[in-house]
């Protein structure tokens, strides 16, 4: 009895169109949720102005004079940083790979935005422009790899769920089950996580310094 392989269909410029429109659709959607909680952190901050900047300690004199007498160990901040830094990584590559992992994702993005437009809010308030080089001088240099990241793992995630659980007419169902679809993610994956291991080790040994210097200011 002969045996029959499935041959895949060749696809047209269309449908490789349709496969490439997802990518980029969840970029912008990673976007338009981190610009949501941005605002939305921006105004709960001036809605609650008693709360966050009057009666609040949230980046208050006291909290910069402690961060200006603080001497970081690298050795010891690397682990910490590193654990934090990839227990979100597995969490959202968990979460991905479940039924509720697209909304607890767009969640987890939200709350990013959210956290971002607090502590910008209020540092400003605080410092007017020099609350912004405060808020500069925390994320960098650490910055230029783990916001790419995270950025690709924000995308990572949904796309897989999506191609786990979505119904595409452009999509075969064979796909979800191949070495090579789990190949292609892992790495990608594992790419995530080199860069985050890269810039944990940036905000372990160089952003210290680069915050002390800051610090100078006020």
């Amino acid at each position: 009895m002969g045996q029959y392989r499935y041959v895949q269909p060749a696809r047209t410029a269309g449908e490789e169109s349709m496969m490439r429109q997802p990518l980029s659709r969840n970029f912008y959607n990673v976007i338009y949720l981190f610009m949501i909680g941005l605002f939305l952190g921006v105004l709960l901050v001036n809605l609650g102005y008693d709360a966050w900047v009057e009666n609040g300690s949230l980046l208050d004199a006291g909290m910069v004079l402690r961060l200006k007498n603080s001497a970081p160990d690298g050795g010891r901040l690397f682990p910490y940083i590193v654990r934090h830094r990839l227990g979100g990584v597995c969490m959202l590559g968990l979460l991905s790979t479940t039924v509720i992992g697209l909304p607890a994702v767009c969640g987890y993005i939200c709350y990013c935005g959210l956290a971002a437009g607090c502590l910008l809010s209020v540092a400003v308030i605080r410092y007017g422009i020099r609350g912004l080089f405060l808020m500069t001088a925390v994320v960098f240099p650490q910055g230029f790899l783990l916001i790419p990241a995270y950025m690709a793992l924000f995308v990572w995630t949904v796309g897989f769920n999506r191609m786990l659980y979505s119904r595409s007419p452009y999509r075969e169902p064979y796909m979800r089950c191949s070495r090579q679809f789990y190949i292609r993610y892992g790495l990608q994956m594992a790419g995530v996580v080199a860069v985050v291991i890269m810039g944990a080790l940036l905000e372990s040994y160089v952003n210290p310094k680069m915050l002390h210097f800051v610090l100078k200011i006020f």
